[in-house]
């Protein structure tokens, strides 16, 4: 039997034993070791973040009209704010931004590495610590360039190039 909290668990991408679980308090998802009794904010070790994204983009309560992304960011020196954590003053062209993300596109496209690991690293943007995470949004939160593909892509698919004010980006819904 599934309790109130508790998600129906299919291929979560967790290490044995795990579930996602729903905390009705603070209305976020939460992992939880049902023969250890441990519970935490963050994925065990071991996890599988690709499966796991997909299975809480299928799964996990979303308000109305709202999807969860997560991004890689490559900035130029014609971007908007044209630093970062990264580099203080970025100046690549915008041509090369855009070849350095379709190497990160190829990499990501052949299995070698997700989304989130190389965002880590290789994001100009502040969410590169959440690997590129950028939580729940709605229509009119984002520009409008991100916000038309990120709608348009299923759960778990990479966006091609897309260019904003803030640079160029891959994004994964």
């Amino acid at each position: 039997m599934v309790s109130a909290d508790q998600l129906p668990q299919a291929d979560a991408g967790l290490p044995v034993g795990w579930e996602v679980r729903h905390s009705n308090s603070k209305n976020l998802p939460y992992f939880f070791n049902a023969s250890s009794k441990e519970s935490r904010w963050e994925p065990p070790e071991g996890t599988d973040l690709d499966k796991l994204k997909v299975y809480m983009a299928q799964n996990t309560r979303k308000p109305e009209g709202k999807i969860h992304a997560a991004h890689l960011l490559v900035k130029h020196r014609d971007s908007r704010r044209p630093g970062s954590w990264k580099e203080p003053t970025i100046t690549r062209t915008k041509e090369e931004a855009i070849g350095i993300l379709k190497g990160h596109e190829r990499r990501i496209q052949s299995g070698q590495i997700s989304l989130g690991d190389l965002a880590q690293t290789e994001s100009d943007c502040s969410s590169a610590r959440k690997n590129g995470d950028l939580g729940m949004f709605g229509r009119g939160e984002m520009q409008k360039e991100f916000e038309e593909v990120a709608f348009a892509l299923e759960p778990g698919q990479v966006s091609g190039v897309v260019d904003t004010a803030s640079g160029v980006h891959l994004i994964q819904r």
